[in-house]
C-alpha cells in the first residue's frame, strides 16, 4: 500500500462543466408566505408541457428543506400518480461517495514540467479519505499541495445539481398549461425589530419597524411576492411581554389583512430572497407619537430589603389609531435611543414585545434608574382577631340509632397584619412618579387579602397586585406606609 499525494480536484464529466455561468432559476411566478416559526408556504406557478397519458415532470429549484408530504400540484386535466424528491446534490464529496466500487481516472501533473499522466483506479472507500486500487497497489489520496485530480466517466444516477421534485402525472390531453406547485418548507423565517427614538423634552417617540428575512435553504426564491404572517400556525403562544402590567390589551382592529386570527404584513414589492441571506425590509415608520418615561418598582410578597434597589426605567406609549402607532405590532425587539446633549442618538436599552393588538398601551423596560431607589421595610407583623366566622366542617351524626342530625362547626377567622413602609428616594433635580407594585398578595387559595390602611390611595389591579403612583420630589424622599391583612 502506498500514499498518493496531491491536492484533489474531484471532477464530473466535461459536459457537466461546459456551462460556466450560473443556470437561471427554473422557478416560475413565485409567492412565498413566511411564518414566525421558521416555516413557509411556497406557491410556484410554472408553464408545463405535458404529453397525453402518463408523463414525468421535473421541478428543479424547489427548496432543499421542502416537506415532500405537503406537496400539492394544481393543474387542469392532470392528476398526480407518484412523486419523488431528489435531494442528493452534486458535490465533490457526493461524487466520490457515489463512485465507491466504480472505476475513475486519476490525473497527475508534474509540477516541474507540467506533463500530465493518467491512470485508471477503482474506488474502494471514501470514509474520511479516499482509498484506491491502482493495478496491484492500494493507494490513499492525500492533500499535500501537489496537483492531482479525479475524472469521472459519467454522473451517478439521482445525483442532482439542484434540489429537484419529480412528479409522475396522468394527463388527459397533451399541451402546455400552467401548473401551481404548493409546498411547505422550513429554513425560511422572519423577525421584527423596532428602532425607537425618544424625545423626553417633547414627550414624543419616532418608531421605525424592520422585518428581517432569513433563508437557510440553498435555493433562492427569485422575484417573489412575499407575505409575512405574524403568528405560528399550530403552535400556542403564552404571555403578554411588553404590555403594560394591569393594562387591558387593545381592542382596536387594524386595517391590515388577516389570515384567520393572524395579521398579514405583505412586502410592498417583489423581492429575491437569496440563499444563506438575511434581508431587511421596512414595514412601519411613524413619528411624533406621544410617549412618556415612567419609573416602576415591584416588591414580591411582603418582603423587606436591607439595601435600596433601583427602580426600572420604562418607556410607555400606545399602539392606538389616534395618538399612537396606529397598527398591530408583530412580536419583536424594541431598541430605544435618546439624543444626548450634542443631539446625537445614544442607545439606552431594549426589550421584547409579544404580538400586540392595535390600541394597546406598551411599557418597554429600558434599564435600571441610577438616581431613583426604593427600599421596602417590614415595620411590624402581628396576629389580629376578628369577629368573622368561617364554616369549616359539616357532617351527619347518629346517636344510639336515632335519626341522624346535621352538625356544623364554625371557626373564627384569624388574620396577620403586616405593616410595610416603602422609602423612595430621588437624586434627580426634578420630581418623578414611581409606579410601586406590591405583588404576591394572592396565594391562589384564600383570595381575601385586605388593605386596612394606606397613606396614599392605591389601585387593586388584581388579587395578586396593588399599585400606587408615588410622587417623589427632586432631591427628596417620600415614604409610603401600608397595612396588609392576610390569612397567613
Amino acid at each position: 500500500m502506498r500514499v498518493l499525494a496531491g491536492s484533489i480536484l474531484l471532477l464530473a464529466p466535461a459536459a457537466a462543466f461546459a456551462q460556466t455561468a450560473p443556470q437561471p432559476s427554473a422557478q416560475g411566478d413565485v409567492a412565498v408566505t413566511i411564518y414566525n416559526n421558521g416555516q413557509a408556504l411556497v406557491q410556484d406557478t410554472r408553464n408545463l408541457t405535458l404529453k397525453g397519458g402518463v408523463t414525468r415532470q421535473e421541478f428543479p429549484d424547489v427548496a432543499d428543506r421542502i416537506r415532500p408530504e405537503t406537496v400539492r400540484l394544481s393543474i387542469a386535466g392532470a392528476s398526480i400518480i407518484e412523486q419523488n424528491f431528489d435531494y442528493d446534490l452534486l458535490s465533490p464529496s457526493a461524487l466520490i461517495q457515489k463512485a465507491v466500487g466504480q472505476t475513475i481516472t486519476i490525473v497527475r501533473t508534474n509540477p516541474a514540467t507540467g506533463v500530465e499522466t493518467r491512470e485508471r483506479a477503482k474506488v474502494l472507500a471514501a470514509n474520511g479519505g479516499v482509498v484506491l486500487q491502482i493495478g496491484a497497489n492500494i493507494e490513499v489520496l492525500r492533500d499535500d499541495g501537489l496537483p492531482v485530480r479525479v475524472v469521472y466517466d459519467s454522473l451517478p444516477p439521482n445525483l442532482r445539481a439542484r434540489p429537484t421534485l419529480s412528479i409522475s402525472l396522468e394527463a388527459g390531453a397533451a399541451g402546455t398549461r400552467p401548473g401551481t406547485l404548493s409546498y411547505l418548507t422550513t429554513g425560511l423565517g422572519w423577525t421584527a425589530d423596532y428602532v425607537a427614538l425618544f424625545d423626553e423634552g417633547k414627550g414624543t417617540i419616532d418608531v421605525q419597524g424592520w422585518v428581517t428575512l432569513k433563508n437557510d435553504n440553498n435555493v433562492a426564491f427569485t422575484n417573489a411576492e412575499t407575505v409575512l404572517v405574524a403568528g405560528s400556525p399550530g403552535e400556542g403562544r403564552n404571555g403578554n411581554a411588553g404590555i403594560a402590567p394591569g393594562t387591558l390589551s387593545g381592542t382596536q382592529t387594524s386595517a391590515r389583512a388577516r389570515l384567520g386570527d393572524f395579521y398579514l404584513y405583505p412586502v410592498g414589492r417583489r423581492i429575491t430572497i437569496a440563499p444563506s441571506q438575511q434581508k431587511q425590509v421596512s414595514f412601519l415608520s411613524v413619528g411624533g407619537v406621544p410617549a412618556k418615561k415612567i419609573y416602576a418598582f415591584t416588591n414580591n410578597w411582603l418582603s423587606a430589603s436591607k439595601e435600596a434597589a433601583s427602580a426600572t426605567t420604562v418607556l410607555s406609549f400606545s399602539s392606538s389609531k389616534d395618538g399612537g402607532l396606529g397598527d398591530a405590532l408583530p412580536a419583536g425587539t424594541v431598541r430605544v435611543y435618546i439624543r444626548d446633549s450634542k443631539g446625537q442618538p445614544q442607545f439606552i436599552g431594549e426589550n421584547r414585545i409579544d404580538h400586540t393588538p392595535m390600541g394597546s398601551t406598551l411599557a418597554i423596560p429600558t434599564g435600571l434608574a441610577f438616581d431613583v431607589k426604593v427600599k421596602p421595610t417590614v415595620v411590624k407583623r402581628e396576629k389580629i382577631q376578628t369577629d368573622e366566622w368561617q364554616r369549616t366542617e359539616k357532617y351527619r351524626v347518629s346517636i344510639n340509632g336515632e335519626k341522624p342530625t346535621v352538625v356544623v362547626r364554625d371557626d373564627t377567622v384569624t388574620y396577620w397584619r403586616t405593616s410595610m413602609a416603602y422609602t423612595l428616594t430621588n437624586a434627580r433635580p426634578d420630581p418623578v412618579t414611581v409606579e410601586l407594585v406590591q405583588a404576591g398578595l394572592d396565594d391562589d387559595y384564600w383570595h381575601d387579602t385586605r388593605v386596612s390602611n394606606e397613606s396614599l390611595k392605591g389601585e387593586q389591579r388584581s388579587l395578586d397586585e396593588r399599585v400606587w403612583k408615588v410622587t417623589v420630589p427632586g432631591n427628596g424622599t417620600t415614604t409610603l406606609t401600608v397595612d396588609f391583612d392576610t390569612r397567613y
